[in-house]
């Protein structure tokens, strides 16, 4: 077993009271004893019957994937198949009958099961609560711990949207004995298909297995343990999985635990302690549900396999986390859901750290959060606890050394990307807004100038060319941060020579359409840093289920074999190593395909298409390269700028204004539609871009549009009564759709 020493506050929490409603080792609810052995298992110290019909008995057949079949039997493979000699040497133990059984004693080759038939799944009535109170079960051919039929109190096609109640109401439930220690020991099931067919008949993924939905607690005082081995998954369900006390471990070759019902299966963890070392193989996440994941309390430490791009914490639908503290390391966590109520904080490091590295997180009066030292590689690490604050400086150490980030939740940091900024200090297009999510001083969010369309009419407001690798070491948490990406040592205090990073001869990622390839075919470093110490990581934002990782040299030069297909929004991450002691570098490009670039713009916003057909005929493009800003007023700029991008006018440069200055990303615009009649200055000399329009004002000038522009289209219809007040970019974007 793994050393599991770790300096972490999180472990103060490990004496947990037993979660409320579940029965203590008081309760006088009448228990059936089965006390195992190689030799002999006894029932309430009477020996084991050999007949189906008692509530207990031994003999029943156990379901493996038999060796010399061909592919009409299963999916399995030759690792997979045992021989009959081997499965014939378990001893199976099979419970029939509702009831509490309090199980200790040991099998070096055997099974308990629970089978309660193939009606038990409508009935409330059939309940089983095993007592695990001094278990050791070993199984070489199968699950060593397997619920089959017991009540299911939930529909494998309801969603419950990450909100199940087992604790009463599952026909599994597995009670952890106050003090006791139980091993588990187990293999796994290949699928095997019904006769004639390639339906399923059997396939349990899992050590200790249920094919209902399954509650695990602990007694009173919450002590009793459980450990799980697995030669491929540790703790499954078909459907639903709670963990509501008691300390459970598990080393798994492949997932931790999995619940694997597609969108519906709910993983719920409402108190004790889970220690998971995952993926011992060559692939595995410490958690992962195919539906939701919730997390309501208890103490959580995961870790994934550090060689694929797995995570401690894996959900096809929501990951919810509203209490508890957690801790998971992995190449790619997914990322927790915004309906969260208790803060987290998502770390994805720029480069993979090492085993045996410590990270540790300190708030600004120098308090430890935590302090952990990892037992695998990882570049992924996702923390939550009752005590992170929002809007809260906090500081990340690895190995005492203080680290930087070049990107969050809002948008990447302004010396993360992009040009430098023009002599007006306003910052443009992709030059991300500063990590606090708040606007320059001036109030403008710029426009920037369009980039060219690529083939297929798609912008690439998300390329970016020249990147300094600058970062922020203050980590504040939001209530829209909470990620921080491209995270390094922080460049002031490593000692190491800064090296940027340019790629495609400083042109940087261009956005493509669907169906469209990235082209990605250079990178260029301003030191000679060793292609093997140049690592290269693409990840979807936020991350889901994409994630690449390649030194330069692994990659001989074909840099397109890291890049995605799917549409979505995607991050390149390039840096050196952390274990370089010469050179240090950071440099992050967002890019998309066949999608909005923006993560503040979701497909369900109402504003929606009309951005996005706005964006990809390059008449307005974002405030950076991830940002929108959908609510940001219009300011006098923009809306003469994409006012001339819509007519694909002639700019004409302005030197009326005494604030308008030359060279401007607007200037060209506002000599246009001074020149136009469209706007005027304060009778100053002053153009005043950075004023906010209001939605009036709007619509004169869209007024002297419509005449300019030969339209017939009218302004009422434009402007609907529930208009008022400024104008936002998102009502400004829904507007000029209406002209195109």
């Amino acid at each position: 077993m793994l050393k599991r020493t770790m300096s972490l506050m999180l472990v103060l929490i490990l004496t947990m009271s037993s979660a409320a409603g579940i029965a203590s080792a008081s309760t006088t609810t009448k228990e059936t004893a089965i006390n195992l052995s190689d030799s002999e298992v006894t029932v309430d110290g009477q020996k084991a019957s050999m007949g189906s019909s008692a509530a207990v008995y031994t003999g029943a057949t156990i379901v493996y994937y038999e060796d010399g079949h061909d592919s009409s039997y299963g999916e399995g493979t030759a690792p997979d198949a045992h021989s009959a000699e081997e499965a014939a040497a378990h001893t199976v133990v099979t419970i029939t009958q509702p009831g509490t059984y309090r199980v200790s004693g040991t099998l070096s080759k055997g099974q308990l099961a629970i089978d309660l038939g193939e009606d038990a799944a409508s009935d409330p009535t059939a309940v089983v609560t095993l007592i695990l109170d001094g278990v050791n079960i070993t199984n070489t051919v199968a699950p060593a711990v397997i619920f089959y039929n017991v009540y299911e109190p939930y529909s494998n096609a309801e969603d419950t949207k990450g909100i199940v109640d087992l604790s009463s109401h599952a026909g599994a439930q597995v009670r952890l004995a106050d003090d006791s220690v139980n091993h588990v020991s187990g293999s796994y099931v290949a699928r095997i298909y019904k006769e004639g067919s390639t339906k399923k008949l059997h396939k349990y993924d899992a050590a200790f297995y249920s094919k209902m939905s399954m509650n695990i607690t602990g007694e009173a005082k919450g002590t009793g343990e459980l450990h799980i081995t697995a030669e491929n998954e540790g703790l499954g369900s078909e459907l639903h999985l709670a963990l509501n006390g008691g300390k459970v471990y598990i080393e798994s070759q492949d997932d931790g635990i999995n619940t694997n019902e597609d969108g519906i299966s709910v993983t719920s963890i409402n108190g004790g302690y889970l220690y998971v070392n995952a993926g011992l193989g060559a692939e595995g996440d410490g958690i992962d549900s195919n539906g939701y994941l919730t997390i309501n309390g208890g103490t959580i430490v995961t870790m994934a396999n550090d060689r694929s791009p797995d995570g401690g914490i894996d959900a096809d639908s929501d990951i919810i986390i509203n209490g508890g503290t957690v801790l998971a390391l992995g190449t790619r966590n997914d990322a927790s859901s915004s309906v969260s109520k208790q803060p987290f904080m998502e770390l994805s490091f720029a480069s993979t750290q090492a085993a045996g590295s410590t990270i540790s997180v300190t708030d600004a009066a120098g308090n430890e959060l935590f302090n952990h030292t990892a037992e695998k590689n990882f570049q992924s690490v996702t923390f939550s606890s009752a005590d992170l604050k929002l809007n809260t400086e906090y500081t990340l150490k690895i190995n005492g050394k203080q680290q930087q980030y070049t990107g969050n939740s809002f948008g990447m940091m302004g010396g993360g990307f992009g040009g430098n900024r023009p002599d007006n200090g306003n910052e443009p297009l992709d030059q991300a807004a500063p990590p606090t999510g708040n606007r320059p001083a001036t109030g403008e969010m710029p426009e920037g100038t369009p980039p060219a369309l690529p083939e297929g009419g798609f912008n690439s407001g998300g390329q970016s060319t020249t990147v300094s690798g600058e970062g922020s070491t203050a980590f504040v948490l939001t209530e829209s941060v909470h990620s921080f990406s491209g995270i390094s040592e922080a460049t002031d205090n490593s000692g190491k020579t800064k090296v940027t990073f340019t790629v495609n001869d400083g042109a940087g990622i261009k956005s493509v359409a669907s169906g469209k390839s990235i082209v990605f075919e250079g990178v260029t470093a301003s030191a000679a840093v060793p292609e093997s110490d140049i690592q290269l990581t693409v990840t979807d934002m936020p991350s889901e289920s994409y994630s690449e990782t390649y030194l330069l040299s692994e990659l001989k030069g074909d840099l397109s074999k890291i890049m995605p297909e799917a549409d979505g929004r995607y991050r390149l991450t390039i840096a050196v190593v952390s274990s370089n002691e010469t050179y240090t570098g950071v440099a992050e490009w967002p890019f998309a395909i066949g999608v909005l670039p923006f993560t503040d713009v979701n497909s369900n916003d109402a504003s929606y298409n009309a951005i996005k057909a706005l964006y990809e005929k390059g008449i307005m493009v974002g405030t950076s390269s991830t940002q929108f800003s959908p609510n940001s007023p219009v300011t006098r700029a923009a809306a003469i700028t994409t006012l001339g991008r819509l007519l694909n006018i002639e700019q004409a440069e302005s030197s009326s204004f005494n604030d308008v200055a030359k060279n401007s990303w607007y200037n060209g615009y506002v000599g246009w539609a001074v020149e136009n009649g469209l706007v005027i200055g304060d009778g100053k000399g002053n153009f005043m871009p950075n004023a906010s329009l209001t939605v009036e004002h709007m619509k004169l000038v869209i007024t002297r549009y419509i005449e300019l522009s030969g339209s017939t289209i009218s302004v009422d219809d434009l402007f609907p009564d529930t208009l008022t007040g400024t104008m936002s970019r998102a009502a400004l974007a829904t507007l000029l759709s209406k002209l195109l």
